[in-house]
């Protein structure tokens, strides 16, 4: 066997430790005759022969056995520079233990009967509890001082918004941090009980009235939300006030943190635009619904992406017999294989790598596996890239779900949901219309197979692969000028995981033929969100981070709808679902244009869009010429 190594000897631990050692045989010793001094106003000679004689006999016992509590009650372990609670208990434990042993000593050393008068005992454990707690405390006291002084010229001044838990401990942890850069100026709370008292010598200025005030009069550079326990409507009100300041913001992810004891500096973050969508996070209860999923072999085509890699996690926590996902990118399919292999080890996972374009490959993943529930995220769905490929936005999108819808019907699915998209409704764009034919599609394929076919309509989801908030932030990130198309463009706006889990729900409501619809909240200003996102990251609209408007791009429009106007609507048990009415077409007219459409885009057709236009008459585009 090999020789374990010895640890080095810590000379420092030991210097301070045998320091601590003679500073309380000292303490002990001063305590002894100070206690009976005290009981006659520091009088020596007023001192009976008779009282001191004991307390001198039983000094050196007394010094051993005190420095024998000491080290029980951790004493000479504890890092006095973080002291806090715990140790101050064990220091007043410490001495009063000391303090009861000593009083039985000098009673045992008595001279003619005679006890040491009562205040001498009371005596002793006040001068020991001072000198020892001087000793412990004083170290973390000249170290805070001295970080104080330090942090006087730092260049970040920090301002709290949250006088409870998190803000206490998010000020403990800065000003007690040696490496700290920032300086806590003052604190914002709405409780007017707290306001004119100070935490850790940081005073409370007043509520959120005082922010603007505040900024301008402390110099503050960023704000802390120390507030996890807030509603999503009082943070935005908060932050609607804040972003006025050009502070760079900072907020605690939320409640759980404190209930783990994991509130500190590094878990702030930076405040996102999300927060200031003015809406609590959907929250559906997804055990109960995704029963149908569990014992099920599920396939999510497009299973790489923004939407389907967040459709695989959802379903892979509900115990499905299988899951498989398809898909043509095989980057993004591995990233989630091994984050699904990572997270959920039993979970039977099929990773496949194809495209829905090819009929064989795609009937053959349905011949095998025989999967129950099919979600189609595969598609196209970059409507400037569309724009200038249209052929392909056709090919993938409208013809990749029919041989997907035709695969399900002819292997046993017994259900099929469809991702489409907002901009189906009135399309402007390439995109948004090959998205109206697919849902034209399923609605068609649901009257003549068993297969429970319905599609499933939202608007923009935040963080998504091309979606406009991470573009933002790369521009932000390199100085700016960010881009928006157009001063008055709206969006409608939502998270991906709520958005999938709205769509599983959708799935779990579906009879056959419906277009679920998503309630995606009330709208936004792509300009408000590029204004906000530049004053959250600490700059000045137009003067750090310029705004630049280019233009609306080829097939977009100012606004998106969610609805067509003669589908009508119908509700759910969840009004954040809501259901069109199928509209009527003419099954063997859409047939044949479909064939046309499926031949124009094979023989690379130079412009599809009057094909697309006789399918989907609401299908709008500017032709030649036109302004």
């Amino acid at each position: 066997m090999k020789d374990k190594k010895k640890k080095p000897f810590n000379y420092q631990l030991f210097y301070r430790r045998t320091a601590l050692i003679v500073y309380d045989i000292i303490s002990v010793i001063a305590t002894s005759f100070l206690a009976i001094l005290f009981r006659y106003d520091f009088q020596l000679d007023a001192v009976a022969t008779e009282f001191m004689t004991p307390i001198r006999n039983y000094l050196w016992i007394n010094i051993l056995v005190t420095l024998i509590i000491f080290y029980f009650f951790h004493l000479y372990h504890s890092l006095w520079a973080f002291a806090g609670e715990t140790e101050l208990q064990n220091v007043v434990l410490a001495c009063a233990a000391a303090s009861v042993v000593t009083g039985i000593g000098v009673n045992f050393f008595k001279v003619a009967q005679k006890a040491v008068p009562d205040s001498y005992y009371f005596a002793y454990f006040f001068f020991l509890l001072v000198f020892i707690f001087t000793s412990r405390f004083s170290y973390r006291f000249l170290r805070s001082r001295k970080h104080k002084m330090q942090n006087r010229n730092n260049s970040i001044s920090v301002m709290i918004i949250g006088a409870g838990e998190a803000g206490n401990t998010i000020i403990k942890e800065i000003v007690t941090s040696n490496y700290s850069t920032m300086v806590i100026r003052c604190i914002i709370d709405d409780d007017k009980h707290k306001w004119g008292q100070f935490i850790q010598g940081i005073k409370v200025v007043g509520g959120r009235e005082k922010i603007i005030e505040s900024v301008d009069l402390y110099g503050i550079d960023e704000i802390f939300l120390a507030m996890p326990s807030a509603s999503r409507t009082q943070i935005r009100e908060i932050l609607e006030i804040c972003k006025e300041t050009n502070c760079k913001l900072r907020s605690l992810p939320g409640i759980y943190q404190l209930v783990n004891g994991e509130v500190n500096v590094s878990k702030l973050r930076d405040v996102e635009v999300e927060d200031l969508l003015g809406r609590e996070p959907i929250r559906v209860d997804l055990d109960s619904i995704l029963g149908y999923v569990q014992n099920k072999v599920v396939l999510v085509t497009g299973g790489g992406g923004s939407i389907g890699s967040e459709l695989c996690r959802q379903v892979a926590s509900h115990k499905p017999a299988r899951l498989i996902i398809f898909d043509i990118y095989e980057n993004n399919a591995y990233d989630i294989q091994q984050e699904l292999k990572e997270k959920y080890p039993d979970l039977k996972l099929t990773v496949l790598i194809g495209s829905v374009r090819n009929t064989n490959r795609i009937n053959s993943v349905f011949e095998t596996w025989k999967p129950d529930i099919v979600y189609h995220a595969a598609a196209h769905k970059h409507v400037p890239l569309m724009e200038d490929s249209p052929n392909e936005a056709i090919k993938n999108n409208v013809f990749g779900t029919w041989k997907t819808a035709m695969a399900a019907a002819n292997n046993g699915t017994k259900k099929f949901v469809m991702i489409s998209t907002d901009k189906a409704v009135n399309p402007t764009n390439i995109m948004g219309a090959s998205k109206r034919i697919c849902e034209m599609i399923v609605q068609t394929f649901n009257r003549h197979y068993e297969t429970e076919f319905v599609a499933v309509r939202f608007g923009n989801v935040l963080g998504s692969n091309g979606s406009v908030i991470p573009l933002f932030k790369k521009q932000i990130a390199a100085g700016g000028p960010v881009t928006v198309t157009h001063p008055d463009i709206i969006r409608y706006f939502m998270t991906i995981p709520e958005a999938v889990s709205l769509v599983l729900q959708a799935g779990a409501y579906a009879k056959g033929g419906e277009i679920f619809v998503l309630d995606m909240g009330e709208p936004v200003r792509i300009l408000d969100l590029a204004k906000n996102l530049i004053r959250l990251s600490g700059y000045k609209v137009d003067e750090d981070i310029k705004i630049v408007f280019t233009g609306l791009r080829p097939g977009e429009k100012l606004y998106e709808e969610l609805l067509m106007k003669e589908e009508g609507m119908q509700d759910t048990e969840n009004k954040l679902i809501h259901i069109g009415r199928p509209i009527e077409l003419d099954e063997r007219r859409f047939f044949i244009q479909l064939k046309k459409l499926e031949d124009a885009s094979k023989e690379e057709c130079t412009d599809i869009r009057p094909l697309i236009q006789e399918i989907v008459p609401t299908y709008h585009y500017k032709k030649e010429g036109e302004n």
